[in-house]
């Protein structure tokens, strides 16, 4: 290149290049002054929308979703003083709310499942209307189906208990060892004690499984049992027979 047609040496166009780069370097941006405090509005402001969004009315509280942790990995139903303990919770009254909150917001949301009591505490229950599907799924009524002798010795010992074989017997007219047995296995039956009788035979009576397996809350809820439960022999009335 002949240097003689450039308007500079090229040395001295080489520090003119030094001293007016072509291109000025890049400088990082330097937003407003009041940028920051734009951003800290756009942010409460989205805050706020999404706190009063129907969407997060579903969000557990820290104490509602350890109660619900424990009720769903619970074997069985737990008591208000155990589901205390187990969620880190005040009292038993703080238990309860938190059912009833958890209960409000799964009929809110329509779940297939709430928290019920049954026995001596409480367990989650799918609701009744899916209860043929379920068994369908997981053959239910086959596992838990009882033959007609046995449910026969099992009300029999439910509206009567506590009652030895012998009672159950009498009632039924046939031997009832290998159906009481059977309501043993299940763990439907249990031994209650020992009557004062002669031999001093078992007396059975049901299991809080029984209750769990029937939703029931107690013995007061079977049906007819005020008609059907034992009297007691002081209230019995004693027939007078005149001869």
């Amino acid at each position: 290149m002949d240097t003689d047609i450039l308007p500079y040496p090229p040395q001295r166009l080489r520090q003119s290049m030094d001293l007016h780069p072509a291109f000025p370097s890049l400088r990082p941006y330097t937003p407003p002054q009041n940028a920051a405090w734009q951003r800290h509005f756009l942010l409460r402001r989205r805050t706020a929308e999404v706190a009063v969004t129907p969407a997060n009315r579903g969000v557990r509280s820290a104490k509602a979703a350890r109660v619900e942790a424990a009720l769903f990995v619970a074997n069985g139903a737990l008591t208000l003083r155990k589901l205390a303990q187990f969620a880190l919770l005040a009292d038993v009254e703080e238990a309860r709310q938190l059912i009833d909150e958890l209960n409000t917001l799964y009929d809110e949301q329509g779940t297939a499942f709430r928290i019920e009591q049954v026995a001596t505490g409480f367990q989650i229950l799918t609701r009744a209307e899916y209860v043929s599907w379920l068994d369908r799924i997981h053959h239910r009524q086959e596992r838990q189906k009882l033959s007609s002798a046995a449910s026969e010795t099992l009300a029999i010992i439910a509206y009567r208990q506590p009652v030895t074989r012998a009672d159950v017997e009498a009632v039924r007219g046939v031997q009832s060892a290998e159906m009481i047995k059977q309501l043993l296995d299940r763990g439907l039956v249990r031994v209650a004690g020992e009557d004062d009788s002669l031999g001093r035979p078992f007396l059975y009576g049901t299991t809080k499984t029984f209750l769990e397996a029937f939703g029931l809350q107690s013995l007061s809820e079977l049906p007819m049992g005020e008609d059907l439960r034992r009297v007691a022999p002081d209230d019995a009335e004693e027939d007078i027979v005149t001869l």
